[in-house]
């Protein structure tokens, strides 16, 4: 079971590609095969969809049952390409988003064109004494989790949830980020034979090669629960559809091809 199963299955539909699980697959001289009823078929590239402690049981957890034994020794060969690379998960640090527009500066000579939202790292003493004065009006979240796992919403937490987050904080400065709580958006949304008011987010996406550019549209996350800002799928989230309403014939061409 993934709750992003509908996702998986939509993209793999839309791009032409096999969805297939660890157990689909098998290496062989370094090299990856998809497992079919008319025989073995050779896989060149892989989009990875799970974390890196379980994609090979012989080279990360050795217990896992989502991986291929032997995939990261054909990677490391060269025979197969994975997007989502193993360690690029480091992008998703949030402790590393906070330095971005440092990074632009330093390596680009540039301003960033868009502001950050104003993160807090615990690491740095100051910026943790702060958070831990401000419990009950930032949102706390781990640097190297995601899909909505084991953070806290300062407003909407419980004092003996704020006391937890701050002993957590105490041990481990440099697993916690903090930052304010964002007034998200509401959409009608059609709940228990009911139309009502739900938060949700606009997940844009950004293609980059010669050029860059923003594709028309994206992924609208909802929060399903009454009140809740956490809109990831993960925790209950739901997802509507994104409409983009074209200004003239220009932009509806644009927006088609």
């Amino acid at each position: 079971y993934n709750s992003a199963y509908f996702e998986h299955a939509f993209l793999a539909q839309g791009m032409g590609a096999q969805l297939v699980e660890g157990s689909d697959l098998f290496v062989e001289d370094e090299l990856v095969y998809m497992r079919t009823v008319e025989g073995p078929v050779r896989v060149d590239v892989i989009y990875r969809r799970i974390d890196d402690e379980f994609i090979d049981p012989e080279a990360f957890r050795a217990d896992s049952q989502l991986g291929v034994p032997g995939l990261m020794a054909a990677w490391r060969a060269g025979n197969v390409a994975i997007a989502n690379a193993p360690g690029s998960g480091v992008a998703d640090d949030k402790v590393i988003y906070s330095y971005v527009p440092e990074m632009i500066r330093y390596y680009l000579k540039e301003e960033p064109l868009s502001r950050n939202v104003p993160t807090y790292r615990c690491m740095i003493e100051r910026e943790r004494d702060y958070v831990l004065n401000n419990l009950d009006k930032l949102v706390v979240k781990p640097a190297n989790e995601s899909g909505g796992y084991g953070l806290m919403i300062g407003p909407h937490a419980s004092a003996a949830t704020r006391a937890k987050f701050a002993r957590l904080i105490e041990e481990n400065p440099r697993n916690y980020i903090a930052q304010p709580t964002l007034a998200l958006s509401t959409a009608p949304t059609y709940i228990d034979n009911r139309v009502e008011p739900r938060h949700l987010d606009l997940r844009p996406f950004i293609l980059q090669g010669r050029e860059s550019w923003v594709t028309p549209g994206g992924l609208t996350r909802v929060a399903m629960k009454k009140g809740s800002l956490v809109v990831n799928s993960s925790q209950g989230g739901g997802s509507k559809d994104t409409w983009i309403v074209a200004q003239n014939e220009s932009e509806k061409r644009r927006a088609r091809s």
